[in-house]
């Protein structure tokens, strides 16, 4: 499934192309995704100008003078600035068709992806409970040390919450915990304030560099130019299980935690 920075990457490379950019047609071919697009889709957004284009979480979120398109790319959707007229393949489900002769367009093939709307003034079910973002000044060692404060859920699961905090995901929740020094089974409530702290500069650390090498290639993830990420080259732990540890030479064990692969070192991480 594409994570925070899979969408981040997506946001920036489709922003460009159609900001301030008039709708003149949605083609949609598919409407049965994860959830119905809704039927007056095209009523809202046709002839209307997106006058930016955001990411909440894992959702992209174009707005227009009515609301917002809420795009969610599911466990292998992508979204793709293409010229018109670009013949759609068996798993190209939705055209954003622009004036300015090109299209956005929703591929995805597991159909788990989403396309939803919300009105001005009003916030959708999806998007009403989400934690602060990783990346933002919200998102500081006090906020970690509140909400783990008496926790007995695994360090790993808490930070994937997204009740907790949003993005991140099992990639860098594993890559984020490791070059933390902190046991992803530990419990939450039973981390001192200085490892959170830490925990806090290599989450955001982790992040922003996914994003600036644009994501993690994993199956078929491309950003909007096409392109696949980089960060799996650099990888310490996710999918490195029985492998020797960067730091120390010790083979990485990997277990199960909330039904996610979690790769850890029992000898660097305490």
């Amino acid at each position: 499934m594409p994570e925070l920075p899979e969408v981040e990457t997506t946001c920036r490379g489709i922003a460009p192309h159609v900001e301030h950019q008039r709708v003149t047609r949605l083609e949609v071919r598919q409407p049965r995704l994860r959830w119905p697009i809704p039927e007056q889709l095209a009523h809202w957004v046709e002839g209307d100008e997106v006058q930016r284009v955001e990411r909440r979480a894992k959702y992209l979120l174009l707005s227009f003078s009515r609301g917002q398109m809420i795009v969610h790319l599911g466990m292998s959707g992508s979204l793709r600035i293409l010229p018109q007229g670009t013949v759609p393949g068996k798993h190209d489900h939705v055209d954003l068709v622009l004036a300015s002769g090109q299209l956005l367009r929703l591929t995805d093939p597991r159909r788990f992806g989403a396309v939803l709307w919300q009105e001005n003034g009003t916030e959708h079910s999806l998007l009403a409970h989400l934690g602060p973002e990783p990346l933002s000044e919200e998102f500081s060692a006090e906020y970690l040390q509140t909400a783990c404060k008496g926790r007995r859920t695994a360090i790993k699961a808490l930070i994937m919450n997204a009740q907790v905090v949003v993005g991140v995901g099992n990639i860098y929740a594993n890559e984020a915990l490791y070059r933390a020094g902190i046991d992803p089974r530990r419990a939450a409530g039973r981390i001192s304030a200085e490892r959170l702290s830490v925990l806090v500069e290599t989450i955001k650390t982790v992040l922003a560099a996914a994003i600036e090498q644009g994501g993690t290639t994993l199956r078929d993830f491309v950003g909007g130019d096409g392109k696949p990420g980089y960060f799996k080259q650099v990888l310490d732990v996710y999918g490195r299980g029985g492998e020797p540890c960067h730091g120390c030479g010790e083979l990485l064990a990997e277990v199960r935690l909330g039904q996610r692969s979690t790769v850890f070192c029992r000898h660097c991480q305490r």
